[in-house]
């Protein structure tokens, strides 16, 4: 494996469906051999990503699993594979008990970064209470990076790369408020078969996150 991370969310509805998906789709349209992996027992999610990166998409889940299992999962499947990118649920650190059985959990056993998606759509710079709160929570959860959704213009987007500075994270970039990244919504989730596989969504994170630097994290 070359390149492993976690892309989570303060809060479900966020957008790490949308972006999670479309870096599969991207990088897998760059030539990567991509693993997909699903936090919880979800199995709707896992028949996209599965449909998307051409792999069978695996639940990664230390509520029916030990972690020791979970660990074992994530190595086996993705061996053979250049980037392994695994979706949270909910938010960060939303799970059956606490943060028992989340995406922080999950992050923390299998002991790679998590990038964090968030909706930008109505704060500014007070996103930097948000943020600092999130990557001081837990110091064995290594959030490395931020990506910002629905961003209202480059001034707003200048503002939030501002606070990541302050707050000492890397601001990987962020996805524009997009009617078109919205209508695919339904109550099971993202319709990925007309959104998150289109080239509009393919060339706004091309264009606005710096996906390259995922590989590196």
């Amino acid at each position: 494996m070359k390149a492993s991370f976690l892309i989570a969310a303060p809060t479900s509805g966020s957008g790490k469906t949308t972006v999670a998906r479309g870096l599969m789709a991207l990088l897998k349209q760059e030539g990567y051999r991509v693993q997909p992996f699903k936090c919880g027992p979800d199995y709707i999610d896992t028949k996209f990503h599965a449909a998307v990166c051409g792999r069978p998409s695996v639940n990664l889940d230390t509520f029916m699993a030990t972690p020791q299992h979970v660990r074992e999962l994530f190595l086996h499947y993705g061996a053979d594979a250049d980037v392994c990118v695994v979706e949270g649920m909910m938010g960060l650190f939303d799970g059956y008990d606490r943060d028992k059985g989340s995406s922080a959990e999950i992050a923390r056993v299998l002991d790679i970064p998590v990038v964090l998606v968030v909706d930008a759509k109505s704060a500014a710079y007070s996103m930097a209470a948000l943020l600092s709160g999130f990557l001081h929570f837990r110091e064995d959860i290594r959030i490395q990076g931020v990506i910002f959704n629905k961003v209202g213009s480059a001034k707003h987007f200048q503002t939030l790369r501002q606070v990541c500075e302050e707050l000492q994270v890397e601001c990987l970039g962020y996805l524009p408020k997009s009617p078109a990244l919205e209508q695919g919504s339904r109550y099971l989730g993202l319709d990925f078969s007309e959104v998150a596989e289109s080239h509009d969504l393919i060339c706004l994170l091309k264009e606005h996150v710096a996906w390259k630097r995922l590989l590196t994290l």
